[in-house]
């Protein structure tokens, strides 16, 4: 375990300089303690701090909506603070974005704070922090998201594979044989990881697999208008969306082409937000168990607090069939 001596002797000053950048003394300057706290991230060092009177964890949240009910996050930060609060955890909801992980390393960060562990929502591939995430020695817990090779690293989420397979079953029960996947940009985790479980699914059950079938795009409403469409020129009669909020847009433009759904076009989500229940038609979708994620999150940091080198733990993904899907058009 590294020591407030190893970090002086790395950085050629004294012990007593290195105690006081790390208990953010007054009389030491905001240079000499950055300089300080960069080397003991990067040594992997724990401050006493962490394991002071105050228990102290975070989430650390980007590009994901969570503070009011029907938000996605909302559910998935309540489950945690339910199971950490109890066991007398102080917890803090950290937005980030990009431009402060480039400024700021994650081990400096969690040490400045005195956080001993952290929960991540909503990271992108692209997030700086995520190539920090391959060395760190903090117990960190990423949703939707895995790191290899790195004991300090745990990662939770549902079985995309089960979900989509069992849409995809559903649909072929239908009398359906082109389904269609309308995503965003393969630069995320989970994106990737639905992505590669349609294509395995339509595998799995012996269906064409046609790219002309997918749509990728960045912007959610740019992106049905563009592809609804050109899917169906194609003779898609069924979509799947990686999320939900897609297939209300894909909704909302089906009723302004005069698509009826499911009659003309069958249209399944993923998440089941609350308002999933009460679109026109109500959608069918795969379902997240948002405060079952928030709690293995407590969970398996819990482990790694403890010492237990936690990988993964998916939940299962029910299919909940409502009236946005229905028998194939007849041709």
């Amino acid at each position: 375990m590294t020591t407030i001596s190893d970090i002086a002797a790395k950085l050629g000053i004294s012990k007593s300089t290195v105690s006081k950048a790390l208990n953010n003394a007054t009389d030491i300057s905001a240079a000499m303690r950055k300089r300080v706290l960069e080397a003991a991230a990067e040594m992997g060092y724990i401050s006493r701090r962490s394991y002071g009177a105050e228990k102290k964890l975070c989430i650390l949240i980007e590009n994901m909506d969570y503070k009011t009910p029907n938000q996605f996050g909302h559910d998935i930060v309540q489950g945690f603070l339910q199971m950490a609060e109890a066991d007398g955890w102080s917890v803090e909801v950290v937005p980030l974005t990009m431009e402060f992980q480039r400024l700021t390393p994650y081990g400096v960060f969690m040490l400045d704070h005195g956080y001993q562990a952290a929960f991540v929502l909503g990271f992108s591939l692209l997030d700086p922090w995520m190539q920090e995430f391959k060395a760190t020695q903090i117990p960190t817990v990423l949703y939707d998201n895995y790191i290899k090779n790195n004991p300090y690293i745990a990662s939770v989420g549902c079985d995309n594979q089960e979900g989509i397979e069992l849409a995809i079953k559903h649909l072929i029960g239908l009398g359906h044989k082109k389904i269609g996947l309308i995503s965003g940009p393969l630069d995320s985790y989970i994106l990737k990881a639905r992505y590669r479980a349609y294509l395995g699914a339509l595998k799995k059950y012996k269906l064409e697999v046609n790219e002309d079938y997918i749509g990728l795009g960045y912007f959610v409403a740019e992106s049905t208008r563009t592809y609804i469409p050109r899917l169906l020129e194609h003779g898609v009669t069924a979509i799947l969306f990686s999320h939900d909020v897609r297939a209300f847009s894909a909704m909302t433009e089906c009723s302004d082409r005069c698509i009826q759904v499911p009659r003309d076009l069958s249209i399944i989500g993923f998440d089941d937000l609350p308002m999933t229940a009460y679109t026109t038609p109500p959608l069918t979708t795969i379902r997240q168990d948002r405060i079952g994620l928030g709690r293995c999150g407590y969970f398996a940091i819990n482990c790694l607090l403890g010492g237990l080198p936690i990988g993964s733990i998916l939940l299962r993904a029910p299919l909940i069939i409502r009236d946005s899907t229905g028998p194939a058009p007849v041709e």
